[in-house]
């Protein structure tokens, strides 16, 4: 087994994918914080997504799982090696090889099979960072949330990579090589910033980036007559937004931690004002998830109709900062 000490991320972090790349990373010798991980994976965006097989609404302020850690290992000039298969067998094979070999590995698998969870729920987006096992358990590296160094038995891991629905992949693995020395460069930070700015100012359908968010302004208000289960459905709608994984604030705490960072190198008034717009994108995102977290609890639509128009104002403020954003160097 991987020394844990030598490859887990510097302290707790808040999102899965992140976390797995952090742990990764650093055992290529490249040691970011979060926020810049996900940052340089143009990794936020925003997705109302609602259906007649969904129980509730969901709302992802994330670009779709996988993709973050492919659009980082491309800027990044980092060799990333995926792997897939429906077979279990195989599936155990691609992660061991490289485990024995003295490499962690990454999985993407659905986290309502792994022990160690306490919420019950389906979510086949979920990536973990893999160091070690034994003949019962996988040692894995998840979220400060989730406790960190945590352990699984193999029957759950190996149901949590197979199974199937939104969001999964099939037994997904993967690794990350660098090279040589990698140094993060001020043309990448930009055209990370750029690319993030330009996906969420022009998105192919209205469920996403800010037309997302204004459509989600209008059918918030109305979210006591979607929930079969008002107190239910709201409150872990508002819970998934601040505290699952998000760095709070459906991630805006965390690019605006990475902007933040960026402006510590770069000299640009675009820039420096779209870290002042994300700064206050995320208190009226902790807002928002506060009064539908209220509106769960007494019923009351009065409170969706205030986070409704909060929405409307941070679909205003967000395509505000990624147009300042989309100019970033220029």
């Amino acid at each position: 087994m991987i020394d844990q000490g030598a490859i887990s991320p510097p302290s707790k972090w808040e999102h899965c994918e992140t976390t797995a790349l952090g742990v990764l990373l650093r055992h290529e010798g490249l040691d970011l914080s979060e926020p810049m991980l996900f940052g340089l994976g143009s990794g936020l965006s925003f997705l109302y997504w609602d259906g007649k097989n969904m129980d509730f609404p969901f709302l992802g302020g994330r670009v779709k799982p996988f993709e973050l850690t492919k659009n980082l290992a491309a800027r990044l000039g980092l060799t990333l090696c995926v792997q897939e298969t429906t077979s279990p067998r195989k599936a155990w094979q691609n992660v061991v090889t490289h485990i024995d070999a003295g490499r962690p590995v990454g999985l993407q698998l659905d986290s309502y099979h792994l022990d160690y969870f306490t919420s019950k729920v389906h979510f086949g987006g979920h990536v973990v960072a893999m160091y070690g096992y034994d003949e019962q358990h996988a040692h894995l590296v998840d979220t400060g949330q989730q406790g960190g160094a945590v352990t699984t038995s193999l029957t759950s891991l190996a149901a949590a990579r197979a199974e199937r629905g939104p969001m999964t992949a099939r037994n997904r693995s993967f690794t990350i090589t660098a090279s040589g020395a990698v140094a993060v460069s001020r043309d990448q930070m930009i055209g990370a910033i750029k690319s993030c700015a330009e996906a969420f100012l022009a998105p192919p359908i209205a469920n996403l980036g800010h037309r997302g968010i204004a459509k989600a302004a209008g059918q918030v208000p109305r979210w006591l007559l979607r929930a079969a289960d008002p107190h239910r459905d709201l409150s872990q709608a508002a819970m998934l937004m601040e505290k699952a994984g998000t760095g709070g604030a459906l991630f805006r705490n965390l690019y605006r931690d990475f902007l933040g960072e960026c402006a510590q190198s770069i000299d640009d008034g675009g820039l420096r004002t779209g870290q002042a717009l994300y700064a206050e994108a995320a208190s009226l995102w902790t807002e928002v998830a506060t009064l539908i977290a209220k509106a769960g609890e007494t019923a009351d639509a009065t409170y969706l109709g205030q986070a409704g128009t909060i929405l409307h104002d941070l679909s205003r403020v967000e395509t505000d900062a990624m147009k300042a954003l989309s100019a970033c160097g220029d």
